[in-house]
């Protein structure tokens, strides 16, 4: 089965990429990148895809020459006469763009999805998608994964079930700390706060107990850690005993790292959909890999077997 399915990844993704394929029980097909002086880029699949199942492993974090790059090799493998090109997205970009909140914007997760369809994806591989209808985006089959498959038997293992509190940094995740509040079978929090711009909170409060409680907050993504940090801070302040937080996506912009560190959290549990900055603080960081999810799902697609065991949640 090795045989039929050649797996590549994007310059971005390229160390996931290659756990992945191991995992998968084969090797990356190289990638050639060739840059020119004025920032503009070529790709080229230095292996024969003809017949095969295309594998292309890329998160669409910023900068946009990741998706761009995507979107190049996908092209480049249909070309090729690639059999089907799917597209494994551990973190699917622009996915905060998934409706009109106000006069004159741009959907940009619809966006992504039709230039995905129209450079000759086949099917999406993603997980913990910022807002659940973009599945609905596309007119191909989207496998949509949960965090929550590693995340929970963590929990379970490393915090104490007796006085646990899940919480939400924001009204927004609310279904996704309740879900988890009642799979744990423990009481639930939830954050109010009102912005005035994007990555700035103006005011927050706490909605639920959490006193003598050990919370954990669940998040989909973490950007500039503003929202999280507050969350974590006004938690300690209602008289929680200890403060940590599970997010998919460690986005990390900005002052991110710093505000991790000088804030209350205790820990802070992503997945490694998008790698953590080399020379950053990260000592209450820990990563969970997810690229043997990801490969089984694989490796069950390639049999036409059910991927239903891989949702947890």
């Amino acid at each position: 089965m090795s045989d039929m399915i050649k797996i590549l990844a994007g310059s971005s993704s390229k160390e996931f990429g290659e756990r992945v394929a191991a995992a998968y029980g084969t090797s990356l097909v190289p990638v050639r990148t060739q840059k020119f002086s004025d920032g503009e880029f070529a790709v080229s699949i230095e292996e024969t895809v003809r017949g095969k199942e295309v594998i292309i492993v890329q998160s669409t974090f910023p900068p946009s020459d990741n998706l761009l790059e995507l979107l190049m090799l996908i092209d480049a493998a249909k070309r090729a006469s690639a059999k089907r090109i799917v597209a494994v997205m551990p973190y699917f970009g622009f996915a905060r763009q998934d409706r009109k909140d106000k006069p004159r914007v741009a959907i940009g997760a619809k966006l992504v999805a039709n230039m995905l369809m129209a450079a000759g994806v086949n099917r999406i591989i993603t997980m913990d998608l910022h807002a659940d209808q973009i599945q609905g985006f596309f007119e191909v089959p989207v496998d949509h994964l949960f965090g929550s498959t590693l995340f929970l038997p963590w929990i379970e293992e490393n915090a104490a079930l007796d006085n646990l509190c899940i919480a939400t940094p924001d009204t927004g995740g609310t279904k996704r700390a309740n879900t988890y509040a009642k799979h744990l079978g423990v009481d639930m929090a939830i954050c109010y706060k009102q912005r005035k711009v994007a990555n700035q909170v103006e005011s927050m409060t706490v909605i639920g107990d959490v006193k003598d409680k050990h919370v954990v907050l669940v998040d989909d993504m973490c950007d500039t850690a503003g929202t999280l940090t507050k969350a974590a801070d006004l938690m300690m302040e209602h008289g929680a005993l200890s403060v940590r937080a599970v997010c998919t996506h460690a986005v990390l912009s900005g002052p991110a790292y710093d505000r991790i560190a000088a804030s209350s959290l205790k820990e802070l549990i992503v997945t490694d959909s998008i790698p953590l900055k080399e020379d950053a603080n990260t000592s209450k960081i820990t990563v969970l890999p997810v690229h043997d999810m990801f490969a089984q799902v694989l490796q069950c697609l390639m049999r036409n077997e059910s991927i239903s065991s891989q949702f947890t949640i």
